[in-house]
């Protein structure tokens, strides 16, 4: 079984802003994503399937964060690996999942 990806339009305006090689890599660990959503680490202390993909951008490590939602995979946002997840919270409340 494939998943469906779908992108918040957050997340759309946030991939926008990486470079053409961030962008690339991102895509490349989407694939993946597409055929097994569960091969990353799991995201603990929220009650949703929230995982996320390392990758780096301008030196900087940042995180895609997608929650698994049976038959598609979510794509919420992109944090800065620096600010340890303190952005993920705020932005799980403007998108309308807590």
């Amino acid at each position: 079984m494939e998943y469906e990806l779908k992108p918040s339009h957050f997340f759309l305006q946030q991939i926008e802003e990486l470079s053409d090689e961030a962008k690339r890599v991102v895509e490349n660990r989407l694939k993946l994503v597409k055929v097994n959503p569960f091969r990353n680490k799991r995201i603990q202390g929220y009650n949703l399937f929230l995982f996320r993909i390392r990758f780096e951008a301008q030196h900087r490590e940042k995180r895609v964060i997608y929650l698994v939602d049976k038959p598609f995979v979510k794509l919420l946002c992109i944090l800065d690996r620096d600010k340890e997840y303190k952005d993920l919270k705020k932005y799980l409340k403007m998108l309308g999942y807590i």
